[in-house]
């Protein structure tokens, strides 16, 4: 028995919630290294404070998916895992730029740290059972549309969260300034804000979205394929289908270069475009940096929005969904490398159209390919152990970033960017060899 088809208004709504997610990560991706430099960090001590959002998605991803797969409450399978990751991302939020509050008991890097990794738990709660809802509910044919509409609304949340700061400060005159070592007025009303549009928008989702209970995702089902997958949590890591092994490895390069990007965006155009030394992390041309970082994310992120609703779905119908992915991470290979040769900070909007198509591409393809290799009622534990290959790479990246900053790039971190371009080459080249089970090529 096939699911049935859903109305576009159903697709929507069930990633709702996923639009304020992204808002408050972008906030957190966009401004976490700054905060963290005006609380004490060095630049080459990034990485290493970046390694708490790797390290809970490989903890937590797997373990929630686990659970989601064999929970059935009043509110559902999937709900009650976005409700309470979207509490706790909203004490993370509003407490991070706050920790300075604190410091009289414990060091405001300490704080800044600790709520990095709150919000980064949280996220990661919230996040993959999204992921799973949209397999649950959608047959093979909706499904591209459907990881095409999330990413469109992970696009929308990330622009507003990525230009708020700039927005309140030049818009608003909400002050972008503040004392040593304490973070100004515009990124402080940003987070608030971003913790209350997150919880409303997860609390949309959960009245707007129907669940299918366990039995019904059964009868959707071949049972011969549910009977041999159901070998318990470990045979599943180790049992993995050779589909989501290849999309592993393109992942891994994937995800490489985006934690380089996320790390280390902020210094890089500190230094290379604005000309500033890796000391100056106080000044009031370091936070004019910070908020254009802030504005050029916000470009990669409405680019993504449009990509993946006009362009990525028809893409993929034409050339196949392997073949489009291949297409948009050598965009963002070109945008990324293009970073180095920027004139001025103007030209970095150029730069991130390319990140745009690439980010839409990572958000969307692999897990449309990843689902038609995996039965419905596993869904969420694969797409947990899928993780596994976004945080490890992250993993890598935070051990050996500082060390590759200091020891071979003399402490540039424009090259960090450089080697992100290269890896996005490199997950291009890997994609040649995943197959696509369920595809159908226009």
């Amino acid at each position: 028995m096939k699911k049935p088809l859903l109305s576009r208004a159903s697709i929507w709504n069930m990633s709702v919630g996923f639009l304020g997610i992204q808002m408050g990560f972008a906030l957190q991706n966009s401004n976490a290294s700054r905060m963290l430099q005006t609380f004490g960090a060095d630049v080459h001590e990034l990485s290493w404070f970046w390694l708490v959002a790797p390290l809970t998605g490989l903890i937590v991803q797997p373990i929630i998916g686990h659970m989601s797969d064999s929970t059935w409450t009043r509110l559902g399978r999937r709900k009650p895992f976005f409700l309470a990751g979207a509490l706790m991302a909203a004490v993370g939020l509003i407490l991070m730029p706050n920790a300075g509050m604190f410091a009289t008991v414990i060091p405001a890097l300490w704080i800044g740290a600790g709520m990095l990794m709150i919000m980064d738990a949280s996220f990661n709660v919230a996040m993959e059972p999204f992921r799973a809802l949209v397999a649950d509910n959608l047959s093979s044919e909706q499904r591209t549309e459907g990881f095409s509409a999330q990413t469109v609304l992970i696009g929308i949340g990330a622009v507003v969260g990525s230009w708020l700061p700039y927005v309140l400060a030049e818009w608003c005159g909400i002050s972008k300034v503040a004392m040593e070592n304490e973070i100004p007025a515009n990124l402080i009303w940003s987070f608030v804000i971003g913790a209350i549009v997150l919880v409303a928008s997860i609390l949309y989702t959960i009245k707007t979205t129907k669940e299918y209970t366990p039995e019904e995702l059964h009868s959707f089902s071949d049972a011969k394929v549910e009977e041999e997958v159901n070998n318990g949590f470990f045979n599943e890591v180790v049992n993995m289908p050779s589909t989501m092994k290849k999309l592993g490895l393109v992942q891994f390069f994937s995800w490489f270069g985006l934690f380089g990007m996320w790390v280390y965006t902020t210094p890089a155009i500190a230094q290379h475009i604005y000309g500033l030394a890796k000391e100056d992390n106080k000044s009031e041309a370091f936070n004019d940096a910070g908020n254009w970082v802030g504005i050029i994310f916000g470009v990669y992120n409405l680019v993504s929005a449009i990509y993946a609703f006009f362009v990525l779905p028809h893409l993929a119908k034409k050339y196949g969904r392997k073949n489009a992915h291949i297409i948009s991470l050598l965009a963002g290979a070109i945008g990324l490398l293009s970073m180095y040769f920027a004139p001025d900070k103007n030209f970095l909007i150029y730069s991130m159209i390319g990140v745009g198509c690439a980010w839409a591409s990572i958000l969307a393809m692999p897990y449309a390919i990843l689902a038609g290799s995996i039965p419905s009622r596993k869904m969420g534990v694969y797409m947990g152990i899928f993780n596994i290959f976004i945080t490890i790479p992250q993993i890598v990246s935070a051990l050996i970033g500082g060390i590759l900053v200091t020891k071979v790039y003399h402490d540039k971190a424009i090259y960090a960017i450089v080697v992100s371009g290269l890896c996005f080459v490199l997950a291009a080249i890997a994609t040649r060899w995943v197959e696509d089970k369920d595809e159908v090529v226009k």
